[in-house]
């Protein structure tokens, strides 16, 4: 396969009024509990990237009908709680470290086998983080040699709930947790050390799963039954942001992104943002289908380097790489710690960004938990995403204060979570283009 690249020119401004496509997360949820429920789940604003197409293919493979995608509208014909029926073959999550946590949950519950297999990115993603309590719950299951996938999950007669202490917040382990649940005999009960997004919880609401939520805790009663509904898919705030960084350091950029979801629970990158000094705007709060979203405007701003709050790390966990573009271009130093997770990420995203940014003259430092960045002048050069998605994009944006032009390595992932991105950027104002073996 040709490998894609970006090529940036340097400068530019951002302006206009722009969509980025619908949330991933809310994406995959949709698709699950559409098929899980009683009646057909209208979807509207359904992100068409490679990665919720993967979980939308599983859950044919395992007999339910699902029309669509089409402009992002798409039908799920649910089976019910226990009607999934035993697919053919191994099911593959492509490069989706959510699909794979969430259905190794909801299949662990299953009475038939299954396998769960991915590309060779999300081979090496750790796995332990799910199998430890989901075995402790009674699940049948392996992994590979080093806890990683493919995963491999037998027939279990039934689960039983466990009250589970998470050692690290991972919004992706409570909602794989919660999804066994819905198949185990009693209460499973799962508390986490930080606040993650909370998705899960208010998509089992709205379908009518009955759910108790307290302060860091969550827990349900296996037996439930899913009532179909109506899901309407805000933009993907971990898609903005990369928009949100462009139009901060790019002079002249006035930008306003609609529909953005602003789940308390995701904004973190606003409040990062917002304490490097960046002047973005929450315009028309209001909520719709049980998320709160909004118009964000963005114009220029004097960014300073910061020591990002960790209470903050876990609510940007997935925007960082675009974060470490705006601390590359603020006046001072930033330091970001308590960020081990993004070392195991579809990168290591610490060592991977550190290195981009040395290419391109900055000064930077990757710890065993976050990174220090000195900013300052962003200078030209060619650097490598390593298959990436957030990465190849957070480079892009980078390309708005280069000094020369920016040139991104293997961006063909960029379609799982964000299709049509040069092309959006492009809209807007960055200077991109798509180039591939050849070109």
């Amino acid at each position: 396969m040709a490998e894609l690249r970006f090529q940036v020119e340097p400068g530019g401004e951002l302006r206009g009024r722009h969509r980025v496509p619908g949330d991933k997360s809310i994406s995959h949820r949709a698709i699950i509990f559409g098929a899980l429920a009683e009646g057909l789940t209208q979807v509207s604003g359904f992100l068409e990237g490679e990665d919720c197409l993967a979980t939308m293919n599983a859950f044919r493979a395992m007999g339910v009908r699902v029309d669509g995608p089409e402009d992002g509208r798409v039908t799920v014909h649910g089976v019910g709680r226990d009607g999934l029926r035993k697919p053919r073959g191994p099911l593959d999550m492509g490069n989706s470290g959510t699909a794979m946590r969430l259905m190794a949950g909801l299949l662990a519950g299953q009475p038939f086998d299954s396998r769960l297999t991915g590309d060779a990115s999300l081979t090496l993603r750790p796995m332990r983080r799910v199998t430890d309590p989901l075995q402790a719950m009674g699940a049948r299951l392996q992994t590979g040699t080093r806890g990683t996938p493919p995963l491999s999950l037998s027939g279990t007669v039934e689960l039983r709930g466990i009250d589970y202490a998470m050692p690290v917040a991972s919004a992706q382990v409570k909602s794989c947790l919660l999804l066994a649940g819905v198949y185990a005999r009693g209460r499973t009960c799962v508390t986490e050390p930080a606040p993650t997004r909370d998705h899960t919880e208010r998509m089992m609401k709205a379908f009518g799963y009955p759910i108790e939520r307290s302060e860091g805790r969550v827990c349900l009663v296996g037996g439930g039954v899913f009532s179909a509904t109506r899901v309407e898919v805000p933009s993907d705030i971990s898609s903005a942001a990369f928009f949100l960084v462009g139009a901060s350091i790019a002079s002249g950029s006035d930008l306003t992104l609609r529909h953005v979801g602003i789940n308390p629970t995701r904004t973190g990158v606003i409040d990062v943002l917002r304490a490097m000094g960046a002047d973005i705007e929450v315009l028309d709060p209001r909520t719709v289908g049980g998320e709160p979203v909004a118009e964000l405007r963005v114009r220029p701003a004097r960014l300073r380097g910061i020591d990002v709050p960790t209470e903050l790390v876990p609510l940007a966990i997935d925007e960082f790489p675009a974060i470490f573009v705006a601390a590359a271009c603020a006046e001072g130093r930033t330091r970001v710690t308590g960020a081990a997770e993004l070392r195991v990420k579809e990168t290591d995203r610490i060592q991977v960004m550190a290195d981009g940014l040395a290419v391109l003259g900055v000064r930077v430092t990757p710890t065993r938990d976050g990174i220090v960045i000195d900013g300052g002048e962003i200078s030209g050069g060619e650097v490598d995403s390593r298959g990436d998605h957030r990465i190849a994009m957070a480079f892009a944006m980078a390309g708005l204060r280069a000094s020369a032009p920016v040139q991104i390595r293997d961006c063909r992932n960029v379609n799982t979570s964000f299709p049509g991105f040069a092309a959006l950027a492009g809209s807007a104002g960055l200077g991109i283009r798509e180039l591939r073996n050849g070109d």
